[in-house]
């Protein structure tokens, strides 16, 4: 913890710089945060929400949505490699499996494993902005939303644009990427194109990866607008140390591609979005990446699904409602033919309890071919004391059904185990939120009780790691955190942007002795998150991010990120970054190395 109060202190200096508040700060207040039913501006929401916006995500030392995420706090990235290759998500001591990918809404969720829940088939130059909800958000985005939701929001523009930019660095890392708006009369589209390589970090840590993104919509009338998307990935690399130590020529290809088309309806007090959406991964995986034959796995996973959201404005509140069908199947030469059919209600309401307090509450029913009905209640309170200060508390229920890895793996090194049962959590969460002159502030407790939580463990080294259904697991944490941001006002030297954040997690397992973990215990224990973002001028930007992260069964480590652009908003820019420039040793996921030191640069090309 020496390391973490030494950030600590070392970015207290910048707050004397701080003290040129600027009236035209930036700020999350009219943001409306895109739940699929309700929308309730960020000012107004009784939740532990995290916006990153486009200008943080432009600026930030990063080359993947994975990166970027790193960042923010109380989310725990667990990378195996850069770039986004691979990324495992946890929210509050949660595993990657226990965490909700969206995109605009759509549940990115994987039948056959969470390690594929980010393969986002987005370049980062099309992401508008990365919404996170923390805590159990099954009330809201339906099951597996179990720790929390990340919603990934994209924005048709109606103007037209053209953005490419290309980069350099170590590893032989090379990349480019094109993004490009064209409206049409009342269509507007937009077109993204990406490519990343690089020869790896260590031995078998080489990969390519490949993004297609469009998305087009048009506003048919004043009541009428219509919305396609058609994503597709390809990530193909060697997966040096990714599932198990024994084996360094692992190697592994993946395919993802998305597609949806969406109506939505908006008339006086009443509003409704109808969506169809089919989600397919294709994975090809090999135990030595030379020799298919020793062990190759082949899995063809789909989902179809079919939505419906609403909301009605009375003298009563704001009611929403949903419905949902979902079917996922896996053809698999290792898990099997498999499929299951899901059903989901959702029903909430928004009231105003006098002129200060809200209330709102809803449940979540779903229905699963495999397990039957389950109810999700939840609840939020809101107490707005002043114009800057918040109080809120909320309590909510989710759960998590078995993944077909889970149920159904057989390999040298992992078991499935038939006979899981879903897993599922109560919450409750009680905190403050203060906001004015551009400066926020938050802190928040948080309890979370899982019953029957899925954990892969072992009795010994000699023995393969096997899902069982832990009996209870009780997580208490605190979240804290400050952020300031203003306009740029053409000062010679300017603190633009600032950020400090504390986020402590305990655990309590019980039914565990003589049992060794493989993804609880990694789980985060104490992260602490500080960034600066320095503008010199109008054209010169330089952005400082540090990171000090204790996991409970593993090493901390201190990490410490820069970069600095050049005309990034103007025609032509340029950029530099590096990552861990204090050359760490350090491990996020599992057994693989994470790189030391290293550098990119790079240009953007910005035409309007």
């Amino acid at each position: 913890m020496r390391k973490a109060l030494l950030l600590i202190a070392l970015t207290g200096l910048a707050l004397p710089v701080l003290s040129q508040t600027d009236t035209t700060s930036q700020n999350l207040e009219e943001v409306l945060i895109q739940e699929n039913r309700i929308q309730i501006p960020f000012s107004k929401q009784s939740r532990n929400i995290s916006v990153v916006g486009k200008n943080q995500i432009e600026t930030t030392p990063a080359r993947s949505l994975q990166e970027v995420l790193t960042f923010v706090p109380g989310v725990d990235v667990r990378q195996r490699g850069v770039s986004g290759v691979q990324a495992d998500i946890g929210i509050r001591g949660g595993s990657f499996e226990q965490t909700l990918m969206l995109l605009n809404g759509i549940k990115l969720t994987d039948p056959q494993t969470g390690h594929h829940m980010m393969n986002i088939p987005v370049p980062l130059v099309n992401i508008d902005r990365v919404e996170v909800l923390k805590g159990p958000a099954s009330r809201i985005f339906g099951q597996n939303a179990f720790a929390g939701a990340v919603n990934v929001i994209t924005r048709l523009s109606e103007e037209r644009s053209l953005r490419v930019q290309g980069y350099g660095g170590d590893f032989g890392m090379k990349g480019v990427n094109f993004a490009g708006s064209l409206p049409a009369g009342k269509y507007r589209q937009n077109l993204a194109v990406s490519y990343d390589e690089s020869d790896g970090h260590q031995y078998n840590s080489d990969y390519r990866v490949s993004n297609i993104f469009y998305e087009g919509g048009a506003q048919l009338n004043e009541a009428n607008e219509i919305r396609g998307m058609i994503a597709y990935t390809d990530r193909t690399f060697g997966a040096n140390g990714f599932y198990t130590s024994a084996f360094p020529d692992q190697w592994e290809s993946i395919q993802t591609t998305l597609a949806s088309l969406a109506h939505t309806y908006q008339k006086d007090r009443f509003y409704l979005n109808t969506r169809a959406y089919w989600r397919r991964n294709e994975d090809e995986y090999r135990l030595r990446r030379n020799e298919p034959e020793f062990f190759q796995n082949f899995h063809t996973s789909d989902v179809f699904a079919l939505e419906a959201n609403g909301s009605y404005q009375s003298k009563l509140g704001t009611t929403g409602f949903g419905l949902e069908v979902r079917k996922e199947q896996i053809e698999s030469t290792n898990l099997g033919n498999h499929d299951r059919t899901l059903s989901g209600l959702f029903l909430e309401q928004l009231v105003q309890l006098g002129s200060k307090t809200d209330l709102r509450a809803g449940l979540y029913s779903n229905y699963y071919s495999e397990y039957g009905w389950k109810h999700f209640p939840g609840a939020e309170v809101g107490f707005q004391a002043s114009k800057s200060l918040r109080f809120y508390s909320g309590i909510g229920s989710s759960y998590r059904i078995p993944t077909y890895t889970d149920l159904y793996y057989v390999g040298p090194t992992n078991i499935g185990n038939a006979d899981l049962v879903p897993e599922q959590v109560r919450s409750f969460e009680v905190g403050g939120k203060w906001n004015r002159s551009g400066w926020r502030g938050e802190l928040v407790y948080f309890n979370r009780y899982s019953e029957n939580l899925i954990e892969w463990t072992r009795s010994s080294d000699q023995d393969p790691w096997q899902p069982r259904n832990l009996n209870e697991v009780t997580f208490n944490g605190v979240e804290a955190s400050v952020h300031y941001a203003i306009n740029p006002n053409g000062r010679p030297i300017q603190v633009r942007e600032f950020m400090l954040s504390y986020n402590f997690i305990d655990a309590d397992f019980s039914g565990q002795e003589g049992l060794e973990s493989r993804y609880a215990l990694t789980a985060l224990r104490n992260q602490v998150i500080t960034g600066v973002l320095v503008g010199f001028g109008e054209k010169v930007e330089w952005n400082t991010k540090m990171r000090y992260v204790e996991r409970m069964s593993l090493d901390p480590y201190f990490l410490l990120d820069m970069r600095v652009d050049y005309n990034r908003l103007g025609k032509l820019g340029f950029f530099a970054e590096a990552s861990n420039i204090t050359n760490e040793d350090y491990i996020e996921a599992g057994t693989v190395q994470m790189p030391g030191r290293w550098f990119r640069a790079g240009f953007m090309v910005n035409l309007e």
